[in-house]
């Protein structure tokens, strides 16, 4: 009976102390909130809040336009709200866009994938606020500038890579991100323009992937199977070259393949280190957010601003890798 009695003292005491303990913890975790909300309000809000819709999220290359915007956000008294869709879909983006509209933002920057957005961007305007393009333009729209890759010229660039390399003689297929997207239209016209003129290359397929790695497969597959001559491929998006890759190594015909991709994700730089793709088109996506930001911030103040903004797009070789890994290691 002793023993019963003792144990029960042992357990409410053992009560007693967590109570007390829980009570305490409690007092110390109210008064650290306290002094975190003083912390904050005693902060200065930004000025200026900033809205960017990129189309992708989950992409390595859009991550980089937000990592360069949010770098110019910590120099200057501005919030850079950085949305976009986890996967590709031009819908959420105007859902996105009409939100920031709402919430009466400072400016807006954003991807106009298609000619759905001029309208949302001219109610932008109409509603007093500034609107930059990235990426992809909406020239018919009242946007105020553009910023991004001359894509036309980087169409022309992978075209002279491939008359260069292969001595202007191939057969060649395209996969394009997609058909109705200007950026995409714009790579393949200058690639055409370039290549068209040799008489020893000729292009006997386009197909698109949507931007998406299992589509390029599946599309650089039926090309592959359908045209036993291909020489050389043309992707015109982040993912295409690694679909063709797939694809080609699905048929055992990679090894006299030639592959011109976009965008040195670290899984196309890793497919050039092995030689499974020829050439990459650069862009420079962290430098476009950060131009981004810079250019808002003249048009708020009321500074002149160029209508178009292009950043570089340079052409990487297996053989400049180290040369381009050095550059990277410099950069900020």
């Amino acid at each position: 009976m002793r023993r019963i009695s003792f144990v029960y003292v042992v357990l409410v005491v053992c009560f007693i102390v967590a109570v007390c303990f829980s009570f305490y913890f409690y007092k110390q975790a109210n008064a650290y909130d306290r002094k975190l909300d003083a912390a904050v309000s005693s902060l200065p809000n930004p000025t200026y809040h900033f809205s960017l819709i990129g189309e992708e999220m989950n992409h390595e290359y859009w991550r980089l336009v937000g990592d360069g915007a949010k770098e110019v956000e910590q120099k200057h008294d501005v919030f850079v709200q950085y949305e976009g869709p986890s996967r590709s879909n031009p819908e959420e983006q105007l859902k996105l866009l009409d939100m920031a509209i709402k919430s009466k933002v400072d400016g807006i920057i954003v991807q106009a994938l298609d000619e759905n957005f001029t309208p949302m961007i001219d109610k932008a305007v109409e509603a007093g606020i500034p609107v930059i393009t990235i990426d992809t333009d909406s020239p018919e729209s009242s946007r105020a500038a553009y910023i991004g890759t001359d894509n036309y010229l980087a169409g022309q660039l992978a075209g002279k890579a491939l008359v260069e390399d292969t001595n202007g003689q191939a057969t060649v297929g395209i996969i394009t991100g997609s058909f109705n997207n200007a950026h995409h239209e714009l790579r393949v016209e200058g690639f055409r323009d370039v290549v068209e003129q040799e008489d020893g290359i000729e292009i006997v397929a386009v197909e698109e992937s949507n931007i998406t790695r299992v589509e390029a497969e599946e599309k650089a597959y039926n090309i592959l199977t359908g045209h036993e001559d291909i020489t050389a491929f043309y992707g015109t998006s982040s993912y295409d070259a690694s679909g063709i890759v797939a694809a080609a190594k699905s048929l055992n015909r990679q090894e006299n393949l030639y592959v011109i991709g976009f965008d040195v994700l670290d899984e196309n730089i890793e497919l050039l280190e092995k030689g499974d793709i020829d050439v990459l088109v650069e862009q420079h996506p962290f430098e476009m957010g950060q131009q981004s930001i810079e250019i808002m911030l003249d048009l708020i103040k009321g500074k002149s601003v160029q209508d178009v903004y292009h950043t570089d797009a340079s052409i990487i070789r297996k053989e400049n890798l180290d040369m381009w890994n050095n550059a990277k290691g410099e950069a900020p």
